[in-house]
């Protein structure tokens, strides 16, 4: 019996391809412009908190627990919890609870926060010394974002999105387990459910390749960027 339920993964004549392929698709454009707007609400997130970490201003340091408190809170729900809270959002935004496009709110609400930390990490490693000099030769806040912190910790943005990406596939996985779409659903409606557990390999070689294509990828843009 053993050997049976073993040689089922194995029988990829059970395997409907062209339904791997549509929902490695699916998979493939989730991830893609869940780690846009990741990538931006972010980055944006991670330089509020950066900038106002250690002022003295009242009001200042009010908005930083804030944010703080939004991204550590965020940061800590698991995954599977999150997107089942945020179903009514989800409903108000896109019309729907179901489907490919209604795990884009979970998933950006899921990862933006977990970026923002990394962003404000890379922010604090540059060099306090660069920064200084710039200002004392008349640059502004705005040409010192520019022209120093975002170039100086650009590999360890590159990689920080990289890592957040690769999180983000697991996400879409997860996310298929309440018809979110995509690989994760094929492999637990069309394998797990369906007992066809080559769906289930299949479904599973399919979510490796990806995140292999999107590490080797962020490594790439990594190793371009890095001019030390």
């Amino acid at each position: 019996m053993a050997n049976q339920g073993l040689a089922s993964y194995f029988q990829f004549s059970n395997v409907n391809w062209p339904n791997v392929w549509s929902a490695a698709w699916e998979t493939l454009w989730m991830t893609v412009l869940a780690v846009v707007i990741t990538a931006v609400l972010g980055l944006l997130l991670g330089l509020l908190l950066y900038q106002t970490a250690d002022s003295d201003n009242l009001l200042v340091k009010i908005l930083n627990w804030i944010v703080g408190f939004f991204v550590n809170v965020f940061r800590s729900i698991p995954f599977i919890i999150l997107i089942v809270l945020l179903l009514p959002v989800t409903q108000v935004i896109v019309g729907a609870i179901t489907g490919a496009k209604a795990a884009i709110p979970s998933l950006v609400v899921s990862a933006a926060p977990f970026y923002a930390r990394l962003v404000q990490i890379a922010f604090n490693d540059v060099d306090g010394g660069v920064i200084e000099a710039a200002y004392a030769m008349g640059a502004s806040s705005w040409k010192v974002l520019r022209k120093v912190l975002i170039p100086e910790s650009l590999p360890a943005l590159v990689s920080g999105i990289t890592v957040t990406a690769i999180s983000l596939i697991g996400y879409t996985a997860m996310a298929g387990a309440i018809g979110a779409g995509g690989l994760g659903q094929l492999a637990y409606t069309d394998g797990f459910q369906s007992y066809n557990n080559a769906i289930t390999l299949a479904a599973t070689v399919v979510i490796v390749l990806i995140v292999f294509a999107f590490q080797f990828l962020g490594d790439w843009v990594t190793r371009k960027v890095d001019k030390r």
